[in-house]
């Protein structure tokens, strides 16, 4: 009885650490996920905060400020003087400068310092609870038993964030205010993140060796199916093949995802503990995807009824209307659906089953119209009262319908071009508005950049200003569009709304419109004689910043649109020449690229005590150049306790990352 009972402690001795090891490997992978989960709700729950805090502070020292504004401007207002009552919004602006205008950039990739500092907490946090605490009970260090299969779990407790993140409508952006085209940022780079775990993952399981009765095994199988899948995604998820191929992008990205989430639920089933499933982690990707696609279907149906039979005019009444303006740029009108309202710089998913690869192929463009509140003969009344000399018919539909200026790439876009080329219609389902909205009625200052396609993101802006001011809505009084194309031409393509535009301006509201053409000589264009640009040389300053729009498929950002008269009667747009709009007195045309920082200053000194707002689209350069203008000491801290503008910067870029 000694004897057996000395072997069974014996036993027991060696066989206790190893169940030992077991127990604790199991309870911190169970464990550690929760603990990576409320990291990541505290900081998603921060974004909103300082988001929320941003905005609150903005509109209650701006309307505080206004009250002394007309005074400290009257008075000899020394730059030397500190106000301490600016150190809130002096503190705004430091976080807004340092988290958002400084960026990093490399070779075509530029990320600002929020997106870093998101990256690298997010990097931190996921291996960091990966590999912490790998030292077995027998003392041996970085067990790879201890973190390959706890790598396996964080990996499935990621896959619906990464799965919320790539949807259009979601609740992170629901809670914290950030767009969802700005969270596909975030999408990817978690997906890319987790890729690398994959393969941590995966290779502690390879290192040893794998057996051909291992390839057997049907969560093996499947777990090698969702990491090749995964890898496949991350490779051709990077910005020269997106950029190149999108249509392929769109439909391999749609399979691959797929298989990720079938393979992983597959591979969790294998290893999830009876306390807890792993596959937990798994499923709600899908009910996250089911629900965006049911939210998407009841847009569908909701501004697209007419396609139902649901109205007498079905089948009609959201026929497109196209036209080849340029090579490059093809105008798209159609009548607004009921009930579809938007805010301007918003984008809608156009559905073209005539022109489209597969049926519900979406593809989003920038609406470059304005969801007017004037009537239709408030509108007309006032620019026939100031434009009876110019024979330029009132362009009503960028106040009225639904107006998309596409670039013409390769695929979807080279099929609708061929198209507009013969001024035919197609039919077209309508999914938005998604993006974020602006509010520039508390600045005092508006600012409006755009370099070539960019425009059908600023010209809304500013549509709202003027109509916001009319309203008394807004205390804007100063307003800057500035707008940097190639050719002089390209100007007919919003010449005549910006005329509109500006003949039902107020007098209390002061607009200036600058053309910059930096591709074609103004030399060049037929009506260069009536033009009385400003040459080059009137411009001292010119910066090296290349204004031309950047190309991408997924955004092509809409260019500027002009009405079409079609069988429903839609009101025209007779372009005005581009003389007559050049003589206009609130515009000026110049040869060569424009000096952003010293325009910004500019308008920054003529803000002081007020707020100032900037919103940028266009190409990577030129909203690089902005936030430079936009950095110390322009916008610093020191600059806003001495009473300098309080400025909001909106930059608005649809490039790949």
């Amino acid at each position: 009885m000694a004897s057996s009972s000395d072997s069974t402690i014996m036993t027991s001795k060696v066989v206790s650490p190893a169940s030992e090891d077991k127990a604790i490997r199991i309870e911190r992978a169970n464990e550690y996920p929760h603990e990576v989960w409320f990291f990541l709700a505290c900081l998603i729950a921060l974004v909103a905060v300082f988001r929320l805090l941003s905005f609150v502070c903005s509109k209650m020292f701006t309307r505080n400020s206004l009250s002394s504004q007309d005074s400290e401007k009257g008075a000899s207002h020394s730059k030397a003087v500190v106000n301490i009552r600016n150190l809130p919004l002096a503190l705004i602006n430091l976080y807004r400068v340092v988290a958002f205008r400084f960026t990093l950039d490399f070779g075509s990739y530029s990320l600002n310092l929020a997106e870093v500092v998101l990256t690298m907490m997010y990097m931190a946090a996921l291996f960091t609870w990966t590999f912490i605490n790998t030292t077995n009970v027998s003392g041996g260090k970085f067990d790879v038993s201890y973190w390959s299969n706890r790598a396996g779990v964080l990996i499935a407790s990621q896959i619906p964030l990464i799965t919320a993140l790539g949807t259009r409508n979601n609740i992170i952006s629901f809670i914290t205010g950030v767009s969802y085209e700005n969270l596909n940022f975030l999408h990817r780079m978690a997906a890319r993140v987790v890729f690398v775990l994959v393969w941590a993952h995966a290779g502690a399981k390879i290192a040893p060796g794998l057996e051909a009765t291992d390839l057997k095994e049907a969560w093996l199988r499947c777990g090698i199916l969702a990491a090749a899948s995964l890898t496949s995604l991350c490779i051709i998820s990077l910005r020269p093949v997106r950029a190149r191929a999108y249509e392929f992008f769109f439909y391999t990205h749609l399979v691959l995802v797929l298989l990720v989430l079938v393979g992983a639920y597959r591979h969790t089933e294998n290893f999830s503990p009876l306390v807890f499933s792993y596959q937990t982690y798994i499923w709600p990707s899908f009910i996250i995807w089911g629900i965006d696609r049911i939210i998407r279907v009841i847009r569908l149906v909701a501004f697209n009824h007419t396609y139902f039979g649901f109205d007498s005019g079905a089948g009609k009444a959201l026929d497109a209307t196209t036209e080849l303006l340029t090579p490059k740029c093809v105008r798209l009108t159609l009548k607004r659906p009921p009930h579809f309202k938007w805010s301007p710089g918003q984008v809608a998913y156009l559905i073209t089953p005539g022109v489209s690869s597969l049926p519900f192929e979406s593809h989003p463009f920038t609406i470059a119209s304005y969801d007017s509140h004037m009537s239709l003969k408030e509108i007309t009344s006032s620019a026939a009262s100031t434009d009876s000399d110019s024979n330029t018919t009132p362009t009503v539909s960028y106040w009225k319908e639904l107006v998309f200026l596409i670039n013409v790439q390769e695929g979807f876009t080279k099929r609708l071009a061929d198209i507009a080329a013969r001024k035919g219609s197609v039919k077209v389902y309508l999914d938005g508005p998604y993006g974020a909205t602006h509010n520039l009625n508390t600045y005092d200052t508006n600012v409006f950049i755009a370099g070539g396609t960019g425009v059908s993101h600023t010209l809304p802006l500013l549509l709202d200003t003027i109509e916001g001011v009319r309203s008394g809505k807004s205390i804007c009084k100063r307003v800057t569009f500035i707008w940097c194309i190639r050719d002089p031409r390209n100007i007919t393509w919003i010449s005549s709304v910006l005329a509109q535009a500006l003949s039902i301006t107020p007098d209390s509201l002061k607009v200036a419109v600058r053309i910059y053409v930096t591709g074609s000589s103004i030399s060049n264009s037929p009506d260069v004689p009536a033009l009385g640009y400003e040459s080059p040389e009137a411009t001292p300053s010119i910066s090296s910043v290349e204004v031309d729009s950047s190309h991408t498929p997924v955004f092509e950002k809409a260019q500027e649109t002009l009405p079409i008269k079609n069988q429903d009667n839609v009101l025209v747009d007779n372009p005005m020449s581009l003389s007559a709009f050049v003589n206009l007195p609130s515009v000026t045309m110049r040869q060569g690229r424009p000096s952003l920082t010293n325009l910004l200053k500019e308008e920054a000194e003529e803000t002081r005590g007020g707020s100032m707002c900037v919103a940028v689209c266009g190409s990577r350069s030129i909203a690089s150049a902005v936030r430079k203008g936009l950095q110390f000491p322009v916008s610093g801290p020191l600059t806003v306790l001495r009473g300098g503008a309080n400025v909001s910067l909106h930059v608005e870029s649809f490039g790949y990352a």
